[in-house]
């Protein structure tokens, strides 16, 4: 019941994820990312504990390749679960087991890797992976296009209720985390939520860790 992307950004060493579905708040259990680390998407039938296991594994050292396989050994019923995973070398890795949901289907790219289950066509991963090479701009704009790809290849079979954005750049805690956890058109009203939080981004992080170099408060968008 769902459609992703994991990526590393090679001019900024960020990771990012974007994701949607079906399903109610699809980014609250399916997207993890780490600074420095990678990202990965747990999703079908989800485990929520994948995600950060696959980063602790990666933080230790392993290839994103050596996380999915060690978590497909060592995990309880793989066959139910998928698993994608981007590492900091931009090395990439997805698990499929055999009872995915529905259509289901994986694609890989240069530094990305994109899955889905309960797919409308067997090509939305692709037309993932398609889409984010032939962004350009930000990160997060590629990623959003990735997105947008996915959905106009056909997306899910039924029509796609929660989406989801996280950033991981250099802090403890995401860049940005935008979720849109029920709507009628939740890739749009992402879009727009990025739209409107990518000019902010870098000021929020300022303000975390040297408020006496923020912009002034007073102004929209401060809190």
């Amino acid at each position: 019941m769902t459609f992703s992307l994991v990526a590393r950004c090679p001019e900024t060493g960020r990771f990012g994820i974007v994701i949607s579905s079906s399903s109610p708040a699809v980014a609250a259990r399916c997207a993890h990312v780490r600074a420095g680390v990678g990202a990965v998407a747990t999703q079908n039938v989800t485990d929520p504990r994948l995600g950060p296991a696959a980063l602790d594994l990666m933080g230790g050292g392993a290839t994103a390749a050596g996380a999915v396989a060690g978590l497909v050994r060592a995990m309880a019923h793989p066959d139910y679960r998928q698993l994608l995973a981007v590492d900091a070398a931009g090395g990439v890795a997805i698990h499929s087991g055999a009872k995915a949901l529905g259509l289901w289907a994986e694609a890989r790219g240069p530094g990305c890797a994109a899955g889905g289950n309960l797919l409308a066509d067997a090509g939305v991963p692709a037309a993932m992976v398609a889409g984010f090479a032939a962004a350009r701009g930000p990160f997060g704009d590629r990623l959003m296009a990735a997105l947008g790809a996915g959905l106009a290849a056909g997306g899910e079979a039924g029509p796609v209720h929660s989406a989801g954005l996280m950033i991981a750049d250099r802090q403890s805690w995401p860049w940005a985390d935008l979720r849109i956890d029920w709507a009628k058109d939740p890739i749009g009203m992402l879009a727009a939520a990025w739209a409107a939080f990518a000019p902010q981004a870098d000021a929020y992080v300022t303000r975390a860790l040297d408020p006496s170099a923020a912009p002034s408060y007073g102004v929209p968008g401060d809190e």
